[in-house]
C-alpha cells in the first residue's frame, strides 16, 4: 500500500512525514519522531497511558490513525517543559508523590493539562472525571488528585 504525506506540529514544531496509512500516532511520535515519554501499554485505547493532546482535546494515541494528525497540533509531555524548567504540572507530580512506577504519569500529566486548561479551579470530583480514563495500577489515586489540585493552586498564582 502506498505511503501517504501528512504535516502536523507537534510540541511547536512543524513535521512533515510519510507513512503507511495503517500506522497510529503513537507509533509515529515513538519510531519516527523519537519521542519515547508517551507509553504504550493496552494498546487498545483503555488505559490512557499514551494521551496525548491533539486539537485542545485529549486523545489515546494509539488509537488516532497517523492520518488523523495532518493539520493538527498536537502536544506531548515532552511539550511541556520551558527549557529546563518543569511545567507546573510535572513539578506537582514530583513534589506530592504523583507518581509511583511512572509509567502512566505522563499520560496522567497530559490529561491533567487539558483539565486545567478548560477549568482552572476544578474540585476532587472534576479531578477524578478529568483523569478517568487513564489507569494507574501502583496507587489509589489519592497523590494523583492531590498533584493535579497543587499544579491548579500554582497555575492560578502565575496567571
Amino acid at each position: 500500500m502506498e505511503k501517504i504525506d501528512i504535516k502536523f506540529t507537534l510540541n511547536g514544531t512543524p513535521h512533515e512525514l510519510r507513512v503507511q496509512p495503517w500506522r497510529t500516532l503513537l507509533e509515529v511520535i515513538r519510531e519516527d519522531l523519537n519521542l519515547t515519554g508517551t507509553k504504550e501499554a493496552c494498546g487498545q485505547g483503555e488505559c490512557g497511558s499514551c494521551t496525548v493532546i491533539m486539537g485542545g482535546n485529549t486523545v489515546n494515541s494509539c488509537l488516532v490513525p497517523a492520518a488523523e494528525a495532518d493539520g493538527q497540533e498536537i502536544i506531548t509531555i515532552e511539550g511541556l517543559p520551558n527549557g529546563n524548567t518543569l511545567h507546573p504540572i510535572q513539578e506537582a507530580f514530583v513534589e506530592h508523590a504523583g507518581m509511583q512506577c511512572g509509567f502512566c504519569t505522563p499520560g496522567m500529566i497530559m490529561s491533567a493539562k487539558a483539565l486545567l486548561d478548560r477549568n482552572p479551579n476544578p474540585s476532587q470530583e472534576e479531578i477524578r472525571e478529568g483523569i478517568a480514563g487513564n489507569f494507574c495500577r501502583c496507587t489509589g489515586y489519592t497523590k494523583i488528585i492531590e498533584s493535579i489540585s497543587a499544579a491548579a493552586e500554582v497555575m492560578k498564582k502565575e496567571e
